[in-house]
């Protein structure tokens, strides 16, 4: 018996060894075959942006198509009443606010004279800067700028002519890209079923369980953040229009637009929005107690922002932490532009899903727990030290 024991170990761990290098053999080419395809998004990183962009709207569209499905509408029939809601919300949103915008603007362009004006006459004599001899922050000051320069001005003239010709390719690849992005979004929002049906069916059936477990788990974390996240842009769009214009700021709905619409970065929202507010206070007015009541504004924002509208309408959903979330955004953008901004929020996602599960196979795994003491000595060597710590009476 101890010869047949002897004899079967080895044949059991060469099976084993063997098998592992036959692992290792099938999956290598994959892993070959991911990088590729990650360095061949890299490349075509510029021309993505409407494929991108059509892929998260059918995302987000897809739970809606579903409903109306159990309607008894036909996929397509469904995809073509959610694309008419769309676009008709988007004519009313610039029908009521383009007009406000304009005239925002307008009041914008008509101030900066004034704002020029007192800029020479007492804001750089403020912070002790002085103009020199003869120049003008005004008209007339400019004209003789253009006068005494312009053999300069109209070297630089040329070249701002040469690189606006060159970069007319980039305009209409700009212009095409945004036409593109609702026909994108129009087919994959209709095959988006036939789509994840597809992707499930490459997955090994032997992984099936746990990556469907992970995909469903990223679907409810990555679905609940966007819709809360819009959410909240949307009410700090309301809340800053409101406040500013009641503060007495004329371009309240364009720095409320800008606010709501970049504050999905943690504090970056609150500081341009700051800063554009401060510029257009200046340029509408020179008197201190606006500025005040702009303080006061963002003051409260920030409070309703991080203790309110953040806390119930998205939580802790991603499970990252602020500083984290802002270097996903600022890593996505330096490493696929435009593109990479607008996935760094998502990736993040996906990957806090697969930390997670991580965390956890590490946890119960041999290694981490090689050498740890068993439950009861663990126990006792707790109450051991609790006991000794505790000073005698």
């Amino acid at each position: 018996m101890p010869d047949a024991d002897l004899s079967v170990a080895p044949a059991d761990a060469g099976s084993g060894s063997a098998l592992d290098r036959l692992r290792v053999r099938e999956t290598w080419p994959w892993l070959v075959a991911l990088g590729i395809f990650v360095l061949f998004c890299w490349l075509l990183s510029p021309i993505l942006t409407p494929f991108v962009l059509g892929a998260g709207l059918a995302y987000a569209g897809d739970p809606i198509v579903d409903r109306l499905q159990r309607w008894h509408l036909s996929r397509t029939a469904g995809v073509c009443v959610v694309f008419l809601v769309i676009t008709l919300a988007g004519l009313a949103g610039l029908v009521l606010l383009l007009p406000m915008l304009t005239d925002q603007l307008r009041v914008l362009l008509q101030n900066i004279p004034e704002w020029l004006a007192w800029l020479q006459n007492h804001g750089l004599q403020r912070i002790g800067v002085s103009l020199p001899d003869g120049l003008r922050l005004d008209a007339a000051g400019f004209k003789v700028i253009i006068a005494e320069h312009w053999s300069e001005a109209s070297g630089m003239l040329k070249t701002v002519w040469t690189h606006v010709s060159a970069s007319g390719g980039a305009l209409f690849t700009a212009i095409a890209n945004l036409l593109l992005v609702p026909v994108v979004t129009f087919y994959l929002l209709r095959d988006w079923d036939e789509l994840v049906a597809w992707i499930r069916g490459v997955v090994p059936p032997r992984a099936l369980p746990k990556i469907g477990g992970m995909a469903r788990e990223t679907d409810e974390v990555l679905g609940a953040f966007i819709r809360g996240q819009l959410t909240v842009m949307a009410a700090l769009t309301v809340y800053y229009w409101i406040a500013l214009w009641i503060a007495g700021l004329n371009l309240a709905l364009l720095v409320g637009l800008i606010v709501g619409l970049i504050s999905f970065v943690p504090y970056l929202g609150a500081i341009v929005g700051v800063l554009t507010a401060v510029i257009a206070m200046l340029v509408q007015t020179q008197e201190l107690l606006p500025f005040v009541w702009l303080a006061v504004v963002f003051g409260i924002g920030q409070i309703l922002e991080s203790n309110v509208l953040t806390p119930l309408l998205v939580g802790d959903k991603i499970g990252l932490h602020p500083v984290a979330v802002i270097f996903a955004v600022m890593a996505g953008g330096q490493l696929f532009g435009f593109v990479g901004v607008m996935l760094a929020l998502p990736v993040a996602a996906v990957i806090a899903v697969v930390l997670r599960e991580t965390k956890k196979q590490w946890l119960q795994s041999r290694m981490y727990s090689h050498g740890a003491p068993a439950p009861a000595q663990a126990e006792a060597v707790a109450t051991a030290g609790e006991g000794a710590a505790t000073p005698p009476p």
